[in-house]
């Protein structure tokens, strides 16, 4: 990839020989009693899953920043530290793992300590910048209770859990002003950004402009000053607001995934927004025009009757990540299941929401939709293999399967 060398100048400015970030420009993500996140007591949990990811406790929503990094996933959330309901002054919950099945909670990433995240720390996502140097792009609720753009990274490089984070001194990078016209309450959730040909990095982030939804682009040669391109990278009429918008390429003829910045005549991509009016998930496959920065749905508009989606239950604010863990590279999706609990029921069995199992995605052979498997890994969560004679059934017969242990106790 071709990368500026005032890029690179600039970033190498902040990250020191030793990876441990140079502080002066960033703001420290302190942690102290009252601001470790504090679980309810949950007691007896017989609805809890064994197969889902969930804390251990209170509230959680949208998948935030997933990635792999030396060999460990990251998976960030949108998180309550306090209650088992949702608060606008939600954090940055924080696990990873080896294997996607198995996780282990840190304290969290991030919590509202700046003036441009004071309300909240909302949904975004990481970019893996050159040299391994992940950052964190997050909308974060303002003292003016403004959805503006903020930017983290980890405070120790060579961590391999990335256990902290600082926040940029400079923050917000983006914000809603007069010049601009954007909304100010409908202007979230950025996506992983992508690196193009002329090396300017590019992000989109999820907006509504009356009733038209957008995933408004923008360009940075540094990744801390940006611009809005003159178009959106793609906007439709009557679908309300764009939230938690997700750009990827996939493979035509393979169902191996691949790194968010790759292109070439091999490539199809993927637009996925989660329509804040109905609270589901729609993509389009479609031609990302490089000259004009704009992608062109296979077939037309980007709305409700022409667009597919991902999953038919409860199923939103979903984002992929590229995995190159193994040969077999892939993208996998998460998606945050919302049940249908009432807030009392959720305050009494002290926690709310998981997040769906993990899929592989890729391109159908027909090129029209997107095939999902369960990865692979969550079949180490199986118990022994039961096989029951041929046998034919009548109607309300009952048959008993022995030998098996219940995921869930009622």
């Amino acid at each position: 990839m071709v990368v500026s060398c005032i890029w690179l100048m600039f970033f190498f400015s902040l990250f020191g020989y030793s990876g441990v970030l140079e502080l002066e420009g960033f703001h420290h993500v302190c942690r102290n009693g009252h601001q470790t996140a504090q679980y309810s007591n949950s007691g007896n949990q017989p609805y809890r899953t064994s197969y889902h990811f969930q804390p251990p406790n209170n509230w959680m929503n949208d998948p935030n920043g997933p990635m792999l990094r030396f060999g460990i996933y990251h998976l960030f959330y949108q998180y309550n530290p306090k209650a088992a309901v949702w608060s606008s002054n939600v954090i940055w919950g924080h696990s990873t793992s080896t294997d996607l099945v198995n996780w282990t909670p840190h304290d969290p990433a991030m919590y509202p300590s700046q003036q441009s995240d004071i309300n909240g720390c909302w949904s975004g996502s990481v970019t893996i910048l050159p040299g391994d140097h992940p950052v964190i792009l997050y909308t974060g609720i303002d003292a003016e209770n403004r959805q503006v753009q903020n930017l983290a990274a980890p405070k120790n490089f060579s961590d391999p859990f990335l256990r902290e984070w600082v926040k940029f001194k400079h923050n917000p990078l983006l914000a809603p002003n007069s010049k601009n016209k954007i909304n100010a309450t409908c202007f979230r959730d950025p996506s992983t950004a992508w690196l193009g040909r002329d090396g300017n990095w590019r992000v989109i982030i999820g907006s509504q402009k009356k009733e038209r939804g957008l995933a408004i682009l923008f360009k940075s040669n540094d990744f801390f000053h940006w611009e809005e391109a003159e178009k959106p990278l793609c906007s439709a009429k009557d679908t309300g607001m764009w939230e938690c918008p997700d750009f990827y390429p996939v493979l035509i003829e393979s169902p191996l995934g691949i790194d968010t910045s790759s292109n070439g005549p091999d490539v199809r991509y993927v637009l996925k927004v989660s329509f804040f009016n109905i609270l589901h998930d729609y993509y389009m496959i479609g031609t990302y025009n490089k000259d004009k920065d704009i992608f062109i749905p296979d077939n037309g508009q980007f709305n409700e009757d022409s667009s597919m989606r991902y999953d038919y239950g409860k199923f939103y604010a979903s984002k992929t990540f590229f995995d190159n863990k193994n040969p077999l590279h892939r993208r996998i999706l998460w998606g945050w299941v919302n049940e249908s609990s009432s807030i009392i029921d959720d305050m009494k069995k002290g926690w709310s929401g998981v997040q769906a199992i993990p899929r592989s995605i890729w391109l159908d052979e027909s090129g029209k939709q997107l095939v999902q498997w369960p990865i692979k890994e969550i079949e180490k969560l199986r118990g022994t293999q039961i096989e029951l004679p041929y046998q034919v059934l009548s109607g309300g017969s009952v048959l008993e399967v022995s030998g098996l242990t219940a995921a869930q106790t009622l």
